[in-house]
């Protein structure tokens, strides 16, 4: 922790003085000469600041801004001003993200993707911090300068560089940039009073008090330990036995030991015998089986093919009839693009002749109007229509200005209600899917449920009665051997946590069941028939004869020393379940490994263990040697053996989903109300739309027709009667032709109906080959499964045969190497006892009692032979008990008199943090009684919270108010001497404060700002930050003020214009 650097600041003449070496660096050093100067009455020369604190700062593609900088700060003060939008904030949210905070600590925003501005990809930051003089952090590595350089990309991802004064990469990890904030003690205010440190060294050594106690403990356990020993020390040295009994004992068990290895290998003799018997007859059985499946294989195989020629025929002629069907297709588009066109010419024919039919009407109106009007004065009448005339084309500029905003409106109410639709299906969509989810885990519920009284209903809820109706058939003498199954329920994890990675293994095997021989299959399909129905898949049946020995797998099977194979870490009762899992999926050469990155290791990044063919993870996922798959499942179905635990995670996940769609269809029903409401509004407004269409037509048709009395007032009647009679004769001829049109019309309608059902005929033909093919692709597959049922047969057979076939010649090779070995043990057994003797003890209980006899006697030759050895380790076990005893009283004085010192410690830290406390209040005291204000400031240390009230005016008149009870004013000024009392215990490097004074009065905006500058002269060693919108003209004229005026953004700009402004071209300015 940094040692604090001031005592008072209001007493600059207390504060530390300055080094020579230092006031000689900031004389070379251009930028920061002005530290030497004061800007307030005091004669104060503190330095500048050489480590810790901000050089400058450049943001892109931040909050709102495109480009804000680069800009420097001063050592000491720093205004940064401007109205707002123009990015203050900005510039501290930048320093709080850039230098690692979070996003929510910024209170602008609760993820960093929320920085990025809006069309942008990422934005970055680029924060300069200052290194130099001898608390400089790795100086030799990043020089004078550290650049801390922040990019946040668009989905809330960030990434950091940090780099040298040379540009120099150094770092791209964030724990260096939170050694160099801990070195720069840019801290929160725990860490900054060194209260944390102190509070974690409490802790420490109560860890370490908790480790000696630990230490105790064992040394007591060793202490029984040692005394035990002690104790067997002294009763071997007091206990001495007779040999000579011992030894005539030891002699007649060699004697029996002989003759029984005899008879134990008579024994293994006649066993030999007897197996190679059993071995040869059933060679004979293997060969007829194989016969037997050669036969079903071949007609599983015919079955096939014939399925395949049907489909194929019924494909052939569905690629025939495709060509047909498209051009009929091509035909029937052609014939509607026919009939449109015609109908488009009829239509206009007639639009033609109604406007043909109009101006007969109106012509016939002109003439009777001319013909009544001529012999009268038209003067005045045509100034009255003059006048209407203009009024009526002002309406229409309104009408039309109206019409305009109204079709804005209606396109603003359609694209919302576009937009709603969208977000509607996307909800159906998701709502569907959801209770997708649900409803199969309500049935996942319901199945674990009915597991609790009995585990069998996990494989299907019919599979009790299967099983009652296997057991009633069996004792009715339909099945020569019970079949086994579902073998799921026949065998067990040793581990739970690999029950996923076994059930995925074995998928459909765990719902199979064995049968001895394909006339116990039959009885057993027939017996499935009535349970599953025609179309639903049915269990796996495997045809295997029944043995009462598990495979010898030893020489095939895979092996690692720290996982096991899937046979290896099942319990498995039946031998007939193991070996139908090794036949059908080799379970012997399959590991389990929990851990996927070691799975992938194991078997893709080194050599695979020897017979490894693959590898399953605890989550199921399989691993081969050059290929990975996840696993769709997330928990075991068949094999969980907590069944309470899956059924409480089940029953939170169907609350969890009828959250879900409860949340969903509010969100439906408020999206459903808003595009009722808006599709109303949009009625409304193409209604309107329509009566201003139609006022503006109305009102446009009589301007035509007051200009049309205007303007035809003087021409001849009887040329309107000739025009009158040329337009009843083009209406006739418009009229033929739409009649004509009409007729061409119906008759390519008729052809488009036509070419209609030609192609929905054939299309109805192409679906009813579908169909049928449908039913044959079913069988096909099931024809397939048949073959592969017994291709698989039939490599069993052949891999029981070969390894039947070497067990049995490996059976005949070792009765005669035991024959062999029976002559040599019996020539041996004569040479020790030649007499032969009745042994009843077997060879491993003799020679138990053989060796424990030899150590006995070996015991009390060594009794007898060396006692003082005996002696000499008797006294070092004593002494070794009565050294530990002595350490562990050691250890429990230690810990008593560490006990004593801890008390005390946590004393002087308690006095230390009220210190603080102390110290803080007096300077908030202090600082409010500049404006003769009064307050209270209380910690509360143990929930770690801090409260304030103040009281404006004489403190011993009025009681104490909540600081909501306070002017906009007299609150800013609080909490103004609030944080200068924080800042006042902190050790941090710099300070930042944003807005203080935007709700002051001049009054107080003056006290706090001499108050924020009189702390700034007295802390030259520390820079401030101040951001407002005041434009600080008042402020006084010094070099250490450096003011950064934020300009608005113009339109088009790109790069905010950002330069530090003296306090001369600021008074200048004004």
């Amino acid at each position: 922790m940094a040692k604090r650097k001031e005592e008072n600041f209001l007493s600059p003449e207390n504060a530390k003085r300055p080094r020579q070496e230092e006031l000689e660096d900031l004389d070379k050093d251009g930028d920061e000469d002005e530290c030497t100067v004061s800007f307030t009455n005091g004669t104060s020369t503190l330095t500048a600041a050489e480590v810790g604190i901000i050089e400058s700062i450049q943001l892109r593609n931040f909050m709102c801004h495109s480009m804000l900088g680069p800009f420097k700060f001063g050592s000491n003060v720093n205004f940064v001003v401007g109205n707002n939008g123009s990015g203050k904030s900005a510039v501290l949210t930048a320093l709080i993200v850039g230098l690692g905070g979070k996003a929510i600590a910024t209170n602008r925003g609760s993820s960093l993707k929320g920085f990025v501005k809006d069309g942008q990809n990422s934005a970055d930051i680029s924060i300069t911090l200052r290194n130099r003089g001898d608390d400089a952090y790795r100086a030799n590595v990043y020089g004078d300068t550290i650049v801390v350089q922040q990019h946040i990309s668009v989905d809330g991802g960030r990434s950091y560089k940090l780099k040298s004064g040379a540009g120099t990469l150094v770092s791209t990890k964030k724990e260096e940039l939170v050694a160099i904030l801990d070195h720069f003690n840019i801290q929160f205010f725990m860490k900054a009073t060194q209260l944390e440190q102190m509070k974690e060294d409490y802790s420490y050594i109560m860890e370490t008090k908790e480790r000696t106690k630990e230490q105790i403990n064992q040394g007591e356990e060793r202490l029984t330990e040692l005394k035990r020993q002690c104790l067997e020390k002294e009763e071997r040295f007091q206990s001495i036995a007779g040999l000579s009994t011992m030894k005539t004992n030891l002699e007649y068990l060699k004697h029996e030991m002989a003759w029984a290895v005899v008879n134990e290998i008579e024994k293994q003799l006649n066993a030999i015998r007897d197996n190679i018997k059993i071995g040869e007859d059933r060679a004979a059985r293997l060969n007829r089986k194989m016969e037997e499946q050669q036969v079903r294989l071949n007609d599983a195989e015919n079955k096939y093919k014939d399925i395949q020629d049907k489909l194929e025929k019924i494909s052939q002629e569905t690629k025939a009839r495709a060509p047909e069907c498209m051009a009929l297709k091509a035909d029937l588009t052609e014939k509607k693009r026919t009939f449109n066109e015609a109908e488009v010419l009829y239509n206009r024919s007639l639009n033609e002749y109604k406007a043909l039919k109009k101006d007969d009407e109106q012509l016939c109106k002109r003439i009777e109007e001319l013909k009544k009007s001529s012999d009268q004065s038209l003067e005045p009448e045509r100034l009255e229509r003059q006048k209407k005339i203009c009024w009526l084309k002002e309406r229409v500029k309104s009408l039309q200005d109206q019409e305009n905003s109204v079709n804005q409106e209606i396109e603003q109410f359609q694209q919302a209600i576009e937009k709603y639709k969208e977000e509607h299906n996307r909800l159906r969509r998701e709502e569907f899917d959801v209770k997708q989810a649900m409803n199969y885990n309500q049935r996942q519920l319901k199945e674990l449920k009915d597991s609790k009284t009995d585990r069998i209903k996990r494989f299907g809820s019919h599979v009790p009665a299967l099983l009652e109706a296997i057991d009633d058939a069996y004792r009715r003498g339909h099945f020569a051997h019970k079949p086994v199954g579902p073998l799921g329920a026949c065998i067990y994890p040793k581990d739970p946590e690999l029950a996923l990675a076994i059930e995925s293994c074995l998928k459909g095997l765990l719902q199979a069941y064995c049968c001895h021989n394909h006339a116990d299959e039959r009885v057993l399909q027939s017996l499935m028939k009535r349970f599953y129905p025609p179309g639903t898949p049915r269990p796996q049946i495997i045809v295997s004869e029944f043995r009462n020995e598990v495979y010898d797998v030893r020489h095939r099977a895979a092996y690692h020393p720290e996982y096991p194979t899937v046979l290896t870490a099942l319990e498995i009762d039946n031998a007939v379940v193991a070996n139908s899992l090794i036949d059908m999926r080799g379970i012997e050469t399959v590991l389990l490994i929990k851990n996927n990155s070691v799975a992938r290791s194991i078997m893709q990044s080194q050599k695979p263990p020897k017979n490894c063919r693959e590898a399953f993870t605890a989550d199921g996922d399989q691993v081969f040697s050059g290929r990975y798959y996840s696993s769709e499942n997330t928990r075991p179905k068949f094999l969980s053996r907590d069944v309470d635990s899956e059924i409480s995670d089940l029953e939170n996940e169907v609350e969890n989903k009828k959250a879900q769609i409860v949340k969903l269809h509010q969100h439906l029903s408020a999206l459903e109300k808003d595009i009722k409401h808006n599709d109303e509004l949009l009625k409304r407004c193409q209604l309107h739309y329509k009566e201003l269409k139609m006022k503006i037509r109305k009102t446009i048709s009589e301007i035509r027709e007051l200009e049309n009395i205007e303007e035809h007032q003087s021409v001849d009647i009887a040329t309107l009667e000739d025009e009158a009679e040329e337009n009843k004769i083009k209406m006739k001829m418009v009229e033929k032709n739409m009649e004509q049109q009409k007729e061409n019309m119906e008759h390519f309608k008729s052809l488009k109906i036509e070419a209609e059902n030609k192609y929905d005929a054939m299309k109805l033909k192409i679906n009813q080959l579908s169909e049928m093919a449908d039913p044959l692709k079913d069988e096909l597959d099931l024809a397939d499964s048949e073959v592969d049922n017994q291709k698989r047969g039939k490599r069993h057979y052949e891999d029981k045969q070969k390894e039947h076939l070497n067990t049995l010649n490996k059976k005949k090779r070792e009765l005669d190497l035991k024959e062999k070995e029976l002559e040599e043990k019996m020539s041996q057994a004569r040479q020790i006892c030649p007499e032969r003797i009745e042994v009843k003890k077997s060879a491993s209980i003799l020679d138990k009692e053989i060796n424990r006899l030899r150590q006995k006697i070996q015991a009390e030759h060594a009794s007898h032979g060396d006692r003082e050895e005996i002696m000499k380790q008797y006294q070092e076990a004593r002494e070794n008990y009565l050294d530990l005893d002595n350490k562990v009283r050691t250890l429990r004085r230690f810990i008593k008199l560490l006990e004593e010192i801890m008390i005390h410690r946590f004393k002087t830290y308690q006095q230390f943090r009220r210190c603080l406390t102390l110290r803080c209040k007096l300077y908030f005291d202090n600082l409010l009684s500049q404006r003769a204000y009064c307050g209270k400031m209380n910690f509360d240390h143990k929930s770690e919270t801090l409260t304030i009230s103040v009281q404006p005016g004489e403190g011993n008149k009025a009681s104490f108010n909540d600081m909501r009870a306070l002017s906009g004013g007299e609150r800013s000024f609080s909490t103004v001497c609030f944080i200068l009392s924080l800042w006042s215990i902190a050790e941090s490097p710099f300070r930042c404060l944003d807005e203080f004074d935007v709700y002051m009065d001049m009054v107080n905006r003056r006290i706090a700002m001499d108050m924020i500058l009189k702390m700034a002269d007295s802390q030259r060693f520390r820079q401030f930050i101040l951001l407002t919108p005041q434009s600080m003209s008042s402020l006084p004229s010094s070099k250490l003020i450096r003011i950064l005026r934020m300009s608005d953004p113009e339109r088009g700009q790109t790069t905010l214009p950002f330069r530090p402004v003296t306090q001369e071209e600021e008074d200048d300015q004004s």
